[in-house]
């Protein structure tokens, strides 16, 4: 394999996933939570190094905060 039509075929694929990610966030966001929720979670495991817990903490998503100061209609993110 020509090593140009490799570059090419990397290209294409870091778009499609980029897009196919890109299109999850916005209509799925619920499962998209719950997504990284799930890959997160064994990650930081007690006993697990380091880095695994630092990469587990960086997939994890961001944490909702529950009430608040607007009553919690969770309309803000």
């Amino acid at each position: 394999m020509d090593a140009g039509l490799l570059a090419q075929y990397v290209v294409i694929t870091l778009a499609v996933v980029l897009s196919a990610w890109f299109v999850l966030k916005r209509q799925f966001p619920g499962a998209v939570r719950k997504l990284r929720l799930a890959m997160a979670v064994p990650l930081v495991r007690e006993g697990r190094p380091a880095w695994m817990r630092r990469l587990g903490k960086r997939i994890a998503p961001p944490v909702k905060s529950i009430g608040g100061s607007c009553g919690g209609c969770d309309g803000c993110d």
